[in-house]
């Protein structure tokens, strides 16, 4: 597989986008069929905001949603990046842009959910420390 020169990729908080691609990407990434989540509206209703990252093509290649409480927490949700950019330091990238724009947003703290299997990536590449949780399977 090919890979993708990082110096090529833009990121842009609150980036413009299209639902159909981000629904492909989404659907790459989490492995599920391509749904029709209308993504503009939620985001824009519910969002504090979000990064998309574009190849040179200008094809989105990586997408993480900020949502928040209206004051100062904010949510890291629905981080993806393509296939065929992993392990680049795109979603690293993409990720503290997402801290950016919540630091510059005055939220005091950013939270990020995950399974096992991303450790590494949050912890060590990303730089979140652990904390005690809860959650319930509705």
């Amino acid at each position: 597989m090919g890979g993708v020169d990082r110096r090529v990729i833009t990121y842009a908080w609150r980036g413009d986008f299209a639902d159909p691609e981000v629904n492909a990407l989404h659907a790459e990434g989490f492995g599920h069929p391509v749904l029709d989540i209308g993504w503009r509206e939620q985001l824009h209703g519910h969002s504090l905001g979000w990064v998309c990252a574009r190849d040179e093509g200008g094809v989105l290649v990586a997408f993480v949603n900020v949502a928040w409480d209206g004051g100062v927490h904010a949510f890291l949700l629905d981080t993806v990046v393509a296939g065929r950019c992993r392990r680049q330091g795109v979603g690293t990238e993409l990720v503290a842009r997402a801290v950016r724009g919540a630091r510059e947003a005055r939220c005091e703290w950013l939270h990020v959910d995950f399974d096992d299997e991303h450790r590494g990536f949050y912890r060590e590449a990303c730089g979140f420390r652990g904390t005690g949780a809860g959650l319930i399977a509705l």
